[in-house]
């Protein structure tokens, strides 16, 4: 995936971050927060898998999987892949790249009372950070971000909007969060299925967070 935003408000999207490379390059580093199931191993009951976690540990038991599960998992996908390919559109209407755009949805959603660094901006987008580095020396000379001095310690560089970053990113959100509606809308009935059929309605996640439907 290459041009999601995570929103605030809705706890389902959480976990795809908002910007960046594909994550199946080979220059993008994965991000902890998804899910990789490496391989699976027999589980004790007939037609029950138990997949493995990136960290190595069993997950529970997998029930066997319905042409629905792959009917939604195909619907939720492809309403991804056309976020992404409206939202490059979009920016691309507005004068920017769509990676400019990520940079300044990233800048502008970094939490706390301080502008990100680079490294950080680096984090959100996915990138190696030589190549934040140049993503945002082109932002700046495209007049959309400036490098600012951190006040309590010189040594560290901050990334903050200009006023013409700050006009293009209000150009461009308030449709972005209304397709985010709808996506949220897409995958909620995925999950909502899911975990009602898995008896996991109410139940918390490693997250913390309940789960749909509950």
């Amino acid at each position: 995936m290459s041009g999601e935003i995570a929103a605030p408000g809705f706890p389902i999207l959480d976990g795809l971050r908002a910007a960046g490379p594909d994550p199946g390059r080979r220059d993008a580093p994965r991000p902890p927060c998804w899910p990789i199931v490496k391989r699976a191993t027999p589980g004790r009951a007939r037609n029950v898998l138990r997949p493995v976690r990136a960290d190595g540990s069993e997950g529970g038991a997998v029930p066997r999987l319905t042409r629905d599960d792959f009917e939604h998992l195909l619907a939720f996908r492809t309403s991804l892949r056309r976020f992404q390919h409206w939202s490059e559109e979009q920016a691309q209407a507005a004068g920017l790249t769509h990676v400019q755009h990520q940079l300044l949805v990233a800048v502008k959603g970094h939490p706390g009372d301080r502008p990100p660094t680079v490294g950080e901006l680096a984090d959100y987008l996915l990138l190696r950070h030589h190549s934040a580095v140049e993503l945002v020396d082109r932002a700046a000379t495209a007049g959309l971000v400036r490098r600012v001095s951190d006040p309590s310690d010189g040594r560290v560089v901050r990334v903050e909007l200009t006023q013409l970053g700050e006009q293009r990113l209000a150009e461009l959100t308030p449709a972005h969060l209304d397709e985010l509606h709808r996506l949220a809308d897409v995958l909620n009935q995925l999950t909502t299925g899911w975990n009602g059929r898995n008896g996991r309605n109410g139940q918390k996640g490693a997250d913390g967070r309940t789960a749909p439907g509950a």
